[in-house]
């Protein structure tokens, strides 16, 4: 009997097949006592373990390459965190075994994280995935993963580790659904770059038995178990048009009457360019420059080495406009050399820019760095920084821009209530803003956005995030200047026409979303997108927000 069930949609597209659950590690060893004697030797196993999985983690990250890369290598990050292996050894010392004081280490940290108010939960679901494989090893076991099967499948996971998204074959997986995580988290980023639907926070899962067909949508977040003939009829018949429209719209981003909407790439490194350019993007709307300093986190990178990564992304789009984000260090993304390591509560304390100013020979030598590396090439630079909280701070990074000699136009994310709040008086100082919505439902919510239990609350459709992204696209109207979303929100098409409606002037996503947008906004005139958007603004929730504007869109 088909039954529906709901969560949050994800990455786009629609899958039908059987399920296969993802297998759970029962990997608590035994605590047993070990002589004296034999605690160097278990040392040394346990570092070994380390090693290897951390080396793992790097080679998985290699062949996935783009966002991927960045979050692997960030995970091996923490698989050799000092701390943690001095606390590994201080247990073996006193006679656990390397199995038993890893396991209890991370435990341990796990607490911590746990009681500093789950700001970094979504590294709870790495750190645990990381003490999984070094405990495996040690134990001499298989790690649970991915199911092995010839077929192609719907793959259920309470949550998927980075180590096992970035890796899953597209032509096996036919779409994931994840009882934990939110539109922001690793799982939900990594499925819209592999192109896979996909729908997270679903409460109860885990519990759809293994071998049962379900469809999945994962843009409407639906999820019909054993529907029926006519349902996988309807969603095949939806998904092949779908397909259809997208091949028929081409070229630059604009409404049904011309109104141009650029369609850029978030990208994360020189990886994901060639994706970028399939997809038919006009530029690059967010670069993230933080997969360079994550290679070692003990010191920023050379002058020389960040030229040659930057110059990588920067040629690939001649005439282009490539918007660069300096470093975003902090919270989820700590660095020993910039980031204080004691801090209650990360997410609100000394990140983004306010790491950067407090370390100015760090941003000057990127500043400097991507000044040279555009040197000679005809392509329209931008740079922006993090965490903008008002006009002083927006002052203080135009001022290192110039006094790098940058010849670039410079910009403010709005990712603080505040920023949103003051964009016209930020707008004083730099010449562009653009919005990072996963950032900015977080601090507006005061909702984690790793943290599946508030995913509501992270929807980009609630009302609420809606008017600070009106209010900082009116203020850049005023004053003559680019207003652009950078965040997840602009990878939703519908929610790409409200945007656009509500004076966005550009919207920059991961490559697999750019032709459902491309498609949607062109079957839409202008006005039609400023009804919509005034009609989910007018709304008390997200989910009203989201119908209002389909009404008005659909002509109903």
């Amino acid at each position: 009997m088909e039954t529906t069930l709901r969560g949050v949609g994800v990455s786009h597209g629609v899958a039908i097949g059987e399920v296969r659950h993802m297998g759970t590690a029962v990997l608590e060893p035994p605590a047993k006592q070990i002589p004296a004697d034999e605690a160097e030797r278990e040392q040394g196993r346990a570092r070994q373990a380390v090693e290897a999985v951390a080396a793992d983690l790097i080679a998985r990250g290699n062949l996935a390459g783009g966002e991927a890369q960045h979050v692997l290598e960030a995970q091996a990050m923490m698989a050799q965190d000092p701390e943690l292996i001095a606390d590994v050894e201080r247990r073996i010392a006193v006679g656990s075994t390397a199995e038993r004081g890893v396991y209890d280490a991370f435990a341990a940290y796990r607490a911590l994280l746990a009681n500093a108010g789950e700001y970094l939960a979504g590294r709870v679901a790495d750190l645990d995935d990381v003490r999984n494989r070094i405990v495996a090893r040690l134990l001499g076991v298989p790690m649970p993963g991915v199911p092995d099967s010839d077929e192609p499948y719907v793959l259920i996971a309470r949550d998927l580790a980075p180590a096992d998204t970035a890796l899953l074959d597209p032509t096996l997986v036919l779409g994931f659904v994840t009882e934990e995580g939110g539109p922001t988290s690793h799982s939900a980023i990594l499925a819209r770059a592999l192109g896979v639907p996909a729908v997270v926070a679903l409460p109860g899962a885990g519990e759809i038995a293994e071998g049962t067909v379900v469809a999945v949508d994962g843009s409407t977040g639906e999820i019909f178990v054993e529907p029926s003939q006519e349902k996988r009829a309807e969603m095949e018949s939806a998904s092949a048009a779908r397909k259809a429209a997208l091949s028929a719209v081409t070229g630059p981003g604009a409404t049904s009457d011309g109104h141009k909407v650029p369609l850029l790439a978030n990208v994360g490194g020189p990886g994901d360019v060639l994706a970028a350019l399939e997809a038919g993007a006009e530029g690059v709307g967010l670069f993230r420059t933080e997969f360079l300093f994550l290679d070692d986190s003990k010191q920023a990178p050379s002058e020389e080495k960040q030229i040659a990564a930057y110059r990588a992304v920067l040629e690939a789009f001649p005439e282009g406009r490539v918007v660069v984000r300096v470093l975003d260090a902090g919270a989820d993304k700590p660095l020993d050399f910039l980031t204080p390591a004691d801090e209650p509560n990360p997410a609100l304390g000394v990140r983004g820019l306010r790491s950067l100013l407090d370390h100015p020979d760090v941003l000057r030598t990127q500043l400097t760095a991507l000044s040279r590396a555009a040197e000679g090439l005809p392509v329209y630079l931008e740079v922006m920084a993090p965490m903008v909280a008002d006009r002083a701070d927006a002052k203080a990074f135009a001022d290192a821009c110039r006094e790098a000699g940058l010849q670039a136009k410079f910009g403010a994310m709005v990712e603080i209530p505040s920023a949103a709040l003051r964009a016209r008086s930020i707008l004083q100082e730099v010449e562009f803003l653009s919005l990072g919505t996963n950032d900015l439902a977080q601090y507006t919510f005061a909702a984690d956005r790793q943290v599946g239990a508030v995913s509501r609350l992270q929807d980009p459709w609630q009302p609420a995030l809606l008017d600070l992204v009106a209010l900082s696209a009116e203020a850049a109207r005023a004053e003559g200047k680019s207003c652009g979303v950078c965040g997840e929100a602009a990878s939703d098409p519908l929610l790409a026409c409200v945007l656009t409606g509500l004076g966005v002037t550009s919207l920059s996503m991961g490559a697999a979303s750019i032709p459902y947008v491309r498609a949607t906004l062109a079957k839409h005139t202008l006005a039609q997108c400023e009804r919509a958007a005034s009609a989910a603004r007018a709304a008390d929730s997200a989910d009203d927000a989201r119908r209002a504007a389909q009404a008005v869109l659909s002509g109903e």
